[in-house]
């Protein structure tokens, strides 16, 4: 599975604006609902619920949250690059400013990690999240993350 497979131009914010991790989560969950046909308290619901179980803030800048749903058929993925970094519960103390979320369906088990444990190493090379940092708009967020797993063993292997 590539990431373009998880990922449409539609599913990437350039410069969310939210103040606390609970606030990305709602407003990602907004965004995720309208395109994957879930509802939003759900979504969030599932989203806090992992939060819970540790931060899913994997240092560097970067949260990867992630939750299964009851009633997707496939993979999603969503990307956000915040217009100011915030706290996080983070490994490593440092604010996010980048938010890559993954919803899959409930029986996805080895799917799901696998989609997980892919975008984890794409997005944990600093290069990336640099560009990332300085891209202009979605659509060059977009582009970004989408030709950079042609070398990503994990996400093919997801689909």
């Amino acid at each position: 599975m590539e990431v373009s497979e998880l990922l449409t131009v539609e599913s990437v914010i350039a410069d969310l604006r939210v103040t606390s991790k609970k606030q990305a989560l709602q407003e990602l969950s907004k965004y995720a609902a309208d395109i994957c046909g879930q509802e939003e308290r759900v979504i969030v619901e599932v989203l806090l619920e992992r939060e819970h179980l540790g931060t899913t803030g994997v240092g560097d800048g970067l949260a990867i949250p992630h939750g299964r749903l009851p009633g997707l058929e496939r993979i999603y993925g969503f990307f956000a690059r915040l217009e100011k970094p915030i706290d996080f519960d983070s490994i490593d103390d440092r604010p996010v400013d980048l938010i890559f979320l993954l919803l899959a369906p409930e029986g996805a088990g080895a799917d799901h990690l696998k989609a997980l444990a892919g975008i984890s190493r794409l997005l944990r090379g600093p290069s990336l999240c640099e560009k990332l940092r300085g891209a202009n708009n979605r659509d060059a967020l977009y582009a970004l993350l989408s030709q950079a797993p042609d070398t990503n063993p994990n996400l093919r292997a997801a689909s």
